[in-house]
């Protein structure tokens, strides 16, 4: 039999709130003729194993378990996620597979094992499933997943907010779950923080049953990397809707290190969530990502402007890259700018751009070029460049 006729669609359903993601897999399985669900329970990583479901709408269909991979459960679910993906291909019956994950597991990370099997395996759609009345307090929650209980691995340093937030933004479908699940209804607040946080995905109420033929449609691996990528995110865009407002924040001089630095603490508090990109006039080749949830700050290199590099390396620039590059380019500093995006329920614009305003150079210290602003105190040494 020719792998076409064991191609087997494929799709992620992940998220942290559990009851609505099984409320989506749920539904997927009841309306979607052919489906079956493969979910992974990371909780069992204690008994030296993670344990492996495959049920379809009428009940379970087996298990078993994965053995640990260097003591990381993780690390087991992706030794064990395309075999048993091509397994039920090749088992032949099935027109879709959902891939549940578990609680802490990020979609774009387990997108990333499917697609890179290829054939017979075609991943069709990437959905995350959301309580709406979850969200504030989600995003605001800055625990380490490992003091939740919900840590994938023995190295893991993510916290509840930051999983949330790139569990919201890297799928193309955001799955809502009914009003009240969590035992308290959603208000339009919570619901615009939503609308304004997924400026790329389409949101599908679960009840409705449009989830399952969505997942169907199929999924640009590349296109949602780019997505995600800090050089030509999708980011939010201005908004303010019940309360809740996003300030997008453009600039075209650097920040000096030493005021930044000593900002970031209002800065990173200033909202329930913060991305972007941004210039160091220290780093004048550095492209720097910023990321914050739950009041906790990420600030890493992303490799070079695209200013910064030789003609030749261009052509091998994603092309997403590049038209992010040229809506941006000035002539004396290239593709070079800052670009941060803030949203919040209750969002202090006027102090929030007055506060990022006076972190930039002066008129004063931008004249002195190029030359005088590497000489500027390093501020983020530490955080860039840290010593072990």
């Amino acid at each position: 039999m020719s792998a076409d006729e064991h191609r087997l669609a494929v799709a992620v359903v992940g998220g942290l709130h559990a009851d609505a993601r099984h409320a989506a897999v749920e539904e997927i399985l009841r309306t979607v003729p052919g489906s079956v669900a493969l979910h992974h329970d990371l909780s069992a990583a204690t008994d030296r194993a993670v344990r492996r479901t495959v049920r379809d709408a009428s009940g379970p269909l087996g298990g078993g378990e994965a053995p640990l991979v260097n003591d990381c459960a993780c690390c087991a679910l992706r030794e064990d996620l395309v075999p048993e993906l091509l397994r039920l291909a090749t088992g032949g019956g099935h027109r879709l597979a959902v891939v549940e994950l578990w609680d802490s597991v990020e979609p774009q990370a387990m997108a990333a094992v499917i697609a890179a099997e290829g054939a017979p395996l075609e991943l069709t759609g990437v959905a995350t499933a959301v309580d709406p009345a979850l969200i504030v307090p989600y995003l605001a929650n800055g625990d380490d997943l490992a003091e939740a209980g919900l840590a994938a691995a023995p190295a893991d340093q993510r916290t509840i907010a930051d999983t949330f937030a790139r569990q919201l933004e890297y799928p193309t479908l955001i799955a809502v779950a009914e009003d009240g699940m969590s035992g308290e209804p959603a208000d339009c607040g919570d619901h615009a923080l939503l609308t304004q946080l997924t400026p790329g995905a389409g949101k599908l109420w679960l009840g409705e049953g449009a989830l399952g033929p969505a997942l169907l449609e199929g999924f640009d691996i590349e296109a949602a990397a780019a997505r995600q990528h800090p050089a030509c995110a999708l980011l939010p865009q201005e908004g303010d809707d019940h309360g809740v407002a996003t300030l997008v924040w453009r600039r075209g001089r650097p920040f000096h290190p030493g005021r930044l630095y000593a900002a970031l603490e209002d800065l990173t508090c200033a909202a329930a969530r913060s991305r972007g990109r941004f210039w160091l006039a220290d780093r004048g080749d550095t492209l720097l990502s910023w990321d914050a949830a739950g009041g906790a700050l990420c600030v890493e290199s992303a490799g070079p402007w695209l200013a910064a590099l030789p003609d030749a390396a261009w052509e091998m620039v994603p092309p997403e890259r590049r038209v992010a590059a040229a809506l941006d380019w000035h002539p004396g500093h290239g593709d070079r700018c800052q670009h941060l995006t803030f949203t919040s329920p209750g969002l202090d614009r006027d102090g929030l751009l007055a506060l990022l305003d006076s972190c930039l150079l002066t008129d004063a210290e931008y004249a002195a070029g190029p030359d005088a602003w590497r000489r500027l105190p390093h501020a983020f040494d530490e955080l860039l460049d840290p010593v072990f």
